[in-house]
């Protein structure tokens, strides 16, 4: 278990990360919440030590995007809320950075995944593999798909 000074510095150094990844895949505030305070927990309870806070970060990232599988899993994750709904609460974002993210939220998962840790959190792929649990080439080839993608809704031109 850890002490609460360590909890206290990572829910201050990671609790952005683990709200943006939970968000892209649960697509709504309320789950976000319950498992922005699972991973947290999780990480309070844990007795897994880290090399560097790198290897932290890429702990507390597998645990997120797992307990977001689980909660999507569950018997009981019937309950949808509109993308509109989302993209409508107050954001300090600009009007076309909306127009990405709906871009991104409304990717399949596999292509959210690495979209949001390639960009976002400034991982290559070879790193994506190694937290996905997949070969790099994979994630290479899931990232051009995904680029393919986002041109397609986004309506940019194919060479760039």
């Amino acid at each position: 278990m850890r002490s609460e000074q360590e909890v206290n510095r990572a829910i201050e150094q990671y609790s952005d990360m683990v709200r943006r990844l939970c968000l892209i895949h649960l697509k709504n505030d309320a789950d976000t919440e319950d498992i922005f305070q699972t991973v947290f927990l999780k990480y309070a309870l844990s007795s897994a030590a880290f090399e560097s806070d790198e290897h932290e970060k890429a702990w507390l990232i597998r645990v997120t995007i797992n307990a977001c599988k689980d909660l999507l899993k569950s018997l009981f994750h019937r309950r949808t809320v509109p993308l509109d709904e989302i993209l409508e609460q107050p954001t300090e974002m600009r009007e076309d950075h909306k127009e990405v993210l709906e871009a991104v939220l409304s990717l399949p998962q596999k292509y959210r995944e690495v979209v949001y840790l390639h960009y976002y959190e400034g991982y290559t792929a070879p790193e994506i593999g190694k937290i996905l649990g997949k070969k790099a080439n994979t994630v290479y080839t899931l990232l051009t798909r995904s680029r393919q993608l986002l041109r397609e809704k986004l309506g940019g031109d194919e060479d760039g």
